[in-house]
């Protein structure tokens, strides 16, 4: 599903991942990252129907 122009502008856009997800950090909810098919950048959902939920990698 393509992201809407409109939609895509009102979001909050990180330019890389790490920047992200120290949002996510502050923000303490259960969100992922995302890269936007319009602007290519980085946005934040809570959508998680579907998705595969990455899982730590091993240090």
């Amino acid at each position: 599903m393509r992201t809407r122009l409109g939609i895509c502008r009102r979001k909050l856009a990180f330019r890389a991942e790490e920047e992200a997800l120290a949002a996510i950090a502050r923000f303490g909810l259960p969100l992922r990252t995302y890269r936007c098919d319009r602007c290519r950048l980085i946005h934040l959902t809570s959508r998680t129907k579907g998705k595969r939920i990455p899982r730590p990698r091993p240090a």
